[in-house]
Protein backbone atom coordinates (compact mmCIF):
# COMPACT_ATOMS: atom_id res chain seq x y z
CA UNK A 1 0.00 0.00 0.00
CA UNK A 2 1.35 3.53 -0.84
CA UNK A 3 -0.26 6.85 -0.04
CA UNK A 4 0.78 10.28 -1.12
CA UNK A 5 1.61 12.29 1.88
CA UNK A 6 2.64 15.96 0.67
CA UNK A 7 3.40 17.93 -2.98
CA UNK A 8 5.66 20.59 -3.18
CA UNK A 9 4.94 23.66 -5.43
CA UNK A 10 6.19 23.71 -8.95
CA UNK A 11 9.54 24.67 -10.32
CA UNK A 12 10.62 26.03 -13.50
CA UNK A 13 14.49 25.06 -14.48
CA UNK A 14 16.25 25.51 -17.85
CA UNK A 15 16.57 22.36 -19.89
CA UNK A 16 19.87 20.40 -19.22
CA UNK A 17 22.20 19.62 -21.08
CA UNK A 18 20.54 21.65 -23.91
CA UNK A 19 19.27 25.24 -22.22
CA UNK A 20 17.37 25.75 -26.15
CA UNK A 21 14.96 23.04 -25.52
CA UNK A 22 11.69 23.57 -23.48
CA UNK A 23 12.23 24.34 -19.77
CA UNK A 24 11.44 21.72 -17.03
CA UNK A 25 9.36 21.58 -14.58
CA UNK A 26 10.26 19.95 -11.05
CA UNK A 27 8.50 19.26 -8.00
CA UNK A 28 8.88 16.69 -4.69
CA UNK A 29 6.71 14.58 -3.39
CA UNK A 30 6.62 12.57 -0.30
CA UNK A 31 4.99 8.92 -0.01
CA UNK A 32 4.55 6.56 2.72
CA UNK A 33 4.67 2.93 1.07
CA UNK A 34 5.40 -0.27 2.04
CA UNK A 35 7.14 -1.20 -0.83
CA UNK A 36 11.14 -1.96 -0.61
CA UNK A 37 12.72 0.25 -2.59
CA UNK A 38 13.78 -1.63 -5.72
CA UNK A 39 9.61 -2.17 -6.16
CA UNK A 40 9.12 1.71 -5.72
CA UNK A 41 11.73 2.60 -8.44
CA UNK A 42 10.40 -0.27 -10.53
CA UNK A 43 6.55 1.43 -10.01
CA UNK A 44 7.99 4.80 -10.76
CA UNK A 45 9.55 3.77 -14.16
CA UNK A 46 6.10 2.15 -15.39
CA UNK A 47 4.43 5.24 -14.40
CA UNK A 48 7.40 6.98 -16.87
CA UNK A 49 6.76 4.62 -19.75
CA UNK A 50 2.61 5.66 -19.34
CA UNK A 51 3.16 8.85 -19.76
CA UNK A 52 5.23 7.86 -23.34
CA UNK A 53 9.15 7.84 -21.98
CA UNK A 54 11.71 5.89 -23.61
CA UNK A 55 14.87 5.36 -22.29
CA UNK A 56 17.62 5.61 -24.90
CA UNK A 57 20.51 7.51 -24.59
CA UNK A 58 21.52 9.18 -21.02
CA UNK A 59 20.17 12.55 -20.74
CA UNK A 60 17.95 12.25 -23.54
CA UNK A 61 14.51 14.70 -23.93
CA UNK A 62 11.80 13.10 -22.32
CA UNK A 63 8.38 13.07 -21.27
CA UNK A 64 8.69 12.32 -17.88
CA UNK A 65 11.40 11.93 -15.20
CA UNK A 66 10.40 10.75 -12.00
CA UNK A 67 13.51 9.76 -9.61
CA UNK A 68 13.43 8.16 -5.86
CA UNK A 69 15.47 10.60 -3.96
CA UNK A 70 15.93 9.06 -0.87
CA UNK A 71 14.07 6.20 1.10
CA UNK A 72 14.66 6.23 4.90
CA UNK A 73 18.10 6.40 5.81
CA UNK A 74 19.17 3.93 3.50
CA UNK A 75 22.47 4.35 2.12
CA UNK A 76 23.23 1.99 -0.68
CA UNK A 77 25.42 1.62 -4.31
CA UNK A 78 24.15 0.88 -7.40
CA UNK A 79 22.01 -2.14 -7.60
CA UNK A 80 20.73 -3.89 -10.55
CA UNK A 81 18.39 -1.55 -11.71
CA UNK A 82 20.52 1.55 -11.42
CA UNK A 83 19.54 2.26 -7.81
CA UNK A 84 21.88 4.59 -5.66
CA UNK A 85 20.18 5.71 -2.22
CA UNK A 86 20.25 8.68 -1.38
CA UNK A 87 20.04 9.68 -5.24
CA UNK A 88 23.71 10.66 -5.92
CA UNK A 89 23.35 13.86 -7.32
CA UNK A 90 20.41 15.35 -4.89
CA UNK A 91 22.91 17.06 -2.31
CA UNK A 92 24.13 19.56 -4.99
CA UNK A 93 21.12 20.17 -7.65
CA UNK A 94 19.05 23.03 -6.76
CA UNK A 95 16.33 22.17 -8.71
CA UNK A 96 15.79 18.94 -6.68
CA UNK A 97 16.32 20.73 -3.32
CA UNK A 98 13.86 23.34 -3.69
CA UNK A 99 11.08 21.10 -3.65
CA UNK A 100 12.37 19.06 -1.13
CA UNK A 101 13.19 21.76 0.48
CA UNK A 102 10.01 22.61 0.62
CA UNK A 103 7.89 20.55 1.58
CA UNK A 104 10.42 18.95 4.09
CA UNK A 105 13.39 21.67 4.99
CA UNK A 106 14.64 19.36 7.93
CA UNK A 107 15.20 16.28 6.16
CA UNK A 108 18.60 15.63 6.61
CA UNK A 109 20.92 13.59 3.73
CA UNK A 110 21.77 10.53 5.29
CA UNK A 111 25.62 10.76 4.57
CA UNK A 112 26.39 14.39 4.69
CA UNK A 113 23.90 14.84 7.75
CA UNK A 114 22.62 18.18 6.04
CA UNK A 115 19.18 19.84 5.63
CA UNK A 116 17.41 20.15 3.02
CA UNK A 117 16.86 23.84 3.63
CA UNK A 118 20.80 23.66 4.10
CA UNK A 119 21.49 21.80 1.12
CA UNK A 120 19.57 24.41 -1.28
CA UNK A 121 21.38 27.10 0.67
CA UNK A 122 24.61 26.17 -0.80
CA UNK A 123 23.59 25.13 -4.25
CA UNK A 124 23.44 27.38 -6.88
CA UNK A 125 19.60 28.39 -7.29
CA UNK A 126 20.46 30.57 -10.53
CA UNK A 127 17.12 29.90 -13.06
CA UNK A 128 15.16 27.80 -10.56
CA UNK A 129 11.73 29.93 -9.89
CA UNK A 130 8.30 28.99 -8.36
CA UNK A 131 5.92 28.85 -10.67
CA UNK A 132 2.84 30.65 -8.59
Amino acid sequence: MSHLKIVSSLYETPAWPDPADPPFVNAAAAIETDMRPEALLAALHAIEAGFGRRRSERNAPRTLDLDLLAYHDIVQGEDEQGLVLPHPRLANRAFVLAPLAEIAPDWRHPVTGETAEALLAGADAAGVRKIT
